[in-house]
């Protein structure tokens, strides 16, 4: 019987890349849940229908365009989220955080999130406390918010602006986007204002594409790496509850 795994995509154009194929290279069957449909992109205030979270084998909580600690801008979905999250990270459920998501986790556990003093678009190393589970990179950053490390969580990463990763039980969460690939990168580009966004960081949208496609054989592999660490280690811990 195959394990099952459900994918939280906050938006439409949250496609998981190198980490769907390591899961299914790895036997589990992905269930996409998608909160905000492309028609309300703009409007994410949403009453989603929940499934059994509880149901799956294993929870990956994506990115999106949103900011973690606007309560009231996202409305309807956010805080449920959060409460629906620490039930599934109670019952040791393992959760793998992105970007957003791993934001979202650190507000399960008890960490902050909040405005960044810049954002972080492109390629940037990092520096791990354990390269096993998380080497240095490069790896994929798009973010202008950044989350603080929930207490009793370990750091895995960071850089001078901010946590990178950390581990808490059996959940991993993540600031940089392992799930990047050049198809992934050119659907959040072609979002309304998409590029327009990244490029008023200063970033040059041909180079960010083409930096992107030379590092993608490597990025890939850092991906599936990243997967087998989390399902071999993180989500085999023992259970820590809050």
């Amino acid at each position: 019987m195959s394990k099952r795994v459900i994918f939280i995509e906050h938006d439409h154009v949250s496609e998981g890349g190198p980490i769907w194929l390591q899961f299914q290279r790895r036997g589990f069957k992905i269930t996409r849940f998608v909160i905000v449909n492309e028609e309300n992109a703009r409007t994410p205030n949403v009453s989603p229908v929940w499934p059994d979270l509880m149901s799956f084998d294993v929870v990956v909580v994506m990115g999106a365009p949103f900011a973690a600690y606007d309560d009231e801008g996202i409305g309807n979905w956010l805080l449920p989220e959060i409460e629906k999250l620490r039930e599934v990270h109670n019952a040791g459920i393992p959760i793998l955080g992105i970007c957003f998501g791993g934001q979202v986790m650190s507000r399960v556990l008890g960490g902050t999130v909040s405005r960044s003093p810049r954002a972080e678009l492109g390629w940037y190393e990092i520096d791990s406390n354990d390269k096993d589970l998380i080497p240095n990179g490069p790896w994929f950053q798009y973010h202008w918010d950044r989350f603080t490390i929930p207490p009793g969580a370990t750091e895995i990463a960071s850089n001078d602006l901010c946590p990178q990763a950390f581990v808490y039980g059996r959940t991993l969460g993540l600031q940089f986007h392992p799930e990047i690939d050049l198809h992934v990168l050119d659907l959040w580009l072609a979002m309304e204002g998409g590029c327009a966004e990244v490029e008023s960081e200063g970033v040059v949208i041909d180079d960010l594409r083409e930096q992107t496609r030379a590092l993608e054989p490597e990025s890939n592999q850092r991906g599936y790496d990243l997967v087998d660490q989390f399902l071999d280690r993180i989500a085999t811990a023992p259970v820590t509850m809050i």
